[in-house]
């Protein structure tokens, strides 16, 4: 513990995810939600923390990082005395976990500056990450496609029960909205659940079906218009059943136009990350992906929409410091 205790400065980084969709909203078997997400390479979120005279924040999302810091400060007895740069910030409200990712990064290296390292699951509940789903703890642990169990009867984050790699040579295309449209998210989100109407036994039922029998076995197999086909029916069936609360299937009618023709490219499996705005497309392959990604922003051009190929992560999130190398979470 004393050498922990002189580690002079941690930089974490954590990758964004897709959450694809939940499985089972009706709940009637004790347990709600049950999420598919993908975890991307990029964009990411990359903390730096040392010791100072005083606390200081600086970078992009500096305020919600500084939000975590006190927090923390506060309920743990963590050291006021630390200098925090936010090196880079997935964009906020935007469907790619950031408030997630930003406060895992964050008191993961707080918590190993002063000594008393923690489990990323224990982190996450101490700064209440978790409440719906278990993706982006998930992402955060040890990346790749996750599938969490949903949230039973207590407060800890719902389990992941099932994880595979994402394929090398498939590409997640990102269709990002550039200006100031951001999915529902605080008191908003929450008032929109509990008015969104009782959700079908019977579809989720399909969907766990689906889920259980063709998706994760096409996954397997590699089969990506398999796989895609059934995150595309999951985000039709969630997307409407949200619709009343987002003004349709997509939060931003831009995304919608754009997803409805790779939709028409062939691309099967096309959906809304969360509640978006950001949409994304399963490519089987990277020269596909980027010829999508050409095509679109010239279809698009002056238009807000930004086109981002990326790849599949399948790594959690990495750690670097001064004593103890660089680790995985």
């Amino acid at each position: 513990m004393d050498g922990l205790n002189r580690i002079p400065e941690v930089r974490v980084r954590a990758a964004a995810r897709l959450h694809a969709g939940f499985l089972d909203l009706n709940g009637d078997l004790g347990r709600r939600f049950g999420s598919i997400g993908i975890t991307l390479d990029r964009p990411a979120t990359v903390v730096r923390v040392r010791h100072a005279e005083a606390l200081s924040v600086a970078g992009p999302s500096a305020e919600r990082a500084r939000r975590c810091v006190e927090r923390l400060c506060e309920t743990e007895g963590f050291s006021r005395r630390v200098e925090l740069t936010v090196e880079e910030a997935i964009p906020e409200h935007a469907g790619l976990g950031s408030g997630t990712q930003m406060d895992l990064a964050v008191s993961t290296a707080l918590s190993l500056l002063n000594g008393r390292p923690a489990t990323a699951r224990d982190l996450a509940r101490k700064v209440e990450r978790g409440a719906r789903s278990g993706i982006g703890l998930g992402a955060f642990q040890q990346g790749g496609v996750l599938l969490d169990g949903g949230r039973g009867p207590g407060d800890d984050p719902p389990p992941v029960i099932a994880r595979a790699d994402f394929p090398e040579d498939w590409r997640l295309l990102l269709v990002m909205h550039d200006d100031d449209v951001r999915g529902l998210h605080g008191t908003a989100e929450v008032d929109a659940f509990r008015r969104l109407p009782p959700f079908p036994a019977e579809k989720a039922a399909h969907l766990c079906r689906l889920m259980l029998m063709v998706a994760l076995p096409a996954l397997a197999e590699r089969d990506v218009n398999r796989f895609g086909g059934v995150i595309g029916e999951l985000q039709r069936t969630v997307g409407d059943h949200f619709a009343p609360a987002q003004g349709g299937r997509f939060t931003s009618p831009l995304v919608a136009d754009a997803i409805g023709w790779l939709e028409s490219e062939g691309i099967p499996g096309v959906g809304q990350s969360s509640w978006g705005p950001t949409g994304f497309a399963i490519v089987g392959g990277a020269a596909e992906a980027e010829r999508l990604a050409d095509a679109a922003r010239c279809r698009w051009a002056g238009e807000p929409l930004k086109f981002l190929v990326c790849r599949g992560s399948n790594t959690g999130a990495s750690i670097e410091g001064a004593d103890l190398g660089a680790v995985t979470v």
